[in-house]
């Protein structure tokens, strides 16, 4: 991005902060689960449905929907065993990715959400091209936030995945337990950013707090092994993409060990149109530059006009 560009995003997001809009948080049941999800703005205006990563929620949003709520419908829920959703044993509910995808299109039904922008980070993108897919008169377009559906994003890290995904008794413990800690969890979000004292500890502290709540272990040990499923069906999603043409923001973190930046620029071989933007961030890209994000979120969603909820 053009640092003149660049700084008169970051101005008109500071200026749009100031006007904040309220936030509801509230729960719905859906699917046999009680789902907590934040909402803001009106909802007879144009509609965006967040889906957050892992080891996330909905929170990881709200400073952009009060950024937005006061032109937008924004709606993030907590996926089941997220957040403030509840958990359910995995003896009574499948934590796959197919099945959060099942639960975050009945979500949206119990809402009346006929029509949205999808918006993803991290797990997000696999929850949500697998809601597209299922749902496509239901997209009107689609935003990625280090939400990787290519190959050349796939970062060295997932090497250590694969021996997991082909024995997982053999290697769980030690998944669950890096998975769970705060060394990895704070690594998630600070990245290769050398500015490490712009990253608010909590960010992370808090996560690692929900990862370890009871139960937790079995169900983050479930998604890591379903994992496997989302990079066999990258092949399915670039078809879609390539076939709908759907208007497409892509936000990238740079310094993003996990999803790197090749997998933003792969979006464009899909979708010539993309709007790419790589920031001087990490793979929740919002912890250091949220206006610019906010600035770029805004004027992409202007652009698609007004809409049906």
């Amino acid at each position: 991005m053009h640092t003149l560009a660049a700084a008169a995003l970051v101005l008109a997001g500071a200026s749009q902060a100031a006007q904040a809009a309220p936030i509801a948080y509230r729960s719905v049941q859906v699917d046999g689960v009680s789902i907590a999800y934040r909402e803001a703005g009106d909802p007879a205006k144009p509609s965006v449905l967040l889906l957050h990563g892992v080891p996330s929620s909905s929170r990881m949003y709200d400073a952009l929907m009060r950024r937005l709520g006061d032109e937008f419908h924004l709606v993030a829920p907590d996926y089941p065993g997220f957040g403030n959703s509840q958990a359910p044993d995995p003896a009574r509910y499948a934590y796959s990715f197919e099945h959060l995808a099942q639960t975050m299109g009945q979500f949206a039904d119990a809402l009346g959400m006929r029509r949205y922008v999808l918006l993803m980070q991290d797990y997000g993108a696999p929850v949500g091209m697998r809601l597209a897919v299922a749902r496509p008169q239901a997209v009107r377009a689609m935003v990625f936030q280090n939400g990787n559906v290519y190959e050349e994003g796939l970062g060295a890290m997932w090497a250590k995945r694969k021996p997991y995904w082909a024995d997982r008794a053999a290697h769980e413990a030690e998944v669950v337990a890096a998975h769970q800690s705060v060394a990895l969890t704070r690594a998630r979000h600070v990245g290769s950013d050398p500015n490490v004292e712009a990253y608010d500890p909590d960010l992370w502290m808090d996560e690692v707090a929900y990862l370890n709540r009871p139960g937790q272990a079995r169900i983050q040990a479930d998604l890591i092994y379903d994992y496997r499923h989302n990079l066999a069906a990258y092949p399915q999603w670039q078809a879609w993409l390539r076939q709908r043409q759907l208007p497409t923001l892509v936000v990238w973190g740079r310094h993003d060990l996990a999803f790197v930046e090749a997998g933003a620029h792969a979006f464009r071989r899909d979708l010539p149109q993309a709007q790419v933007h790589v920031l001087d961030g990490g793979h929740f890209v919002m912890d250091t530059r949220l206006d610019e994000v906010s600035a770029l979120t805004r004027a992409f969603l202007r652009q698609l006009g007004a809409g049906p909820r």
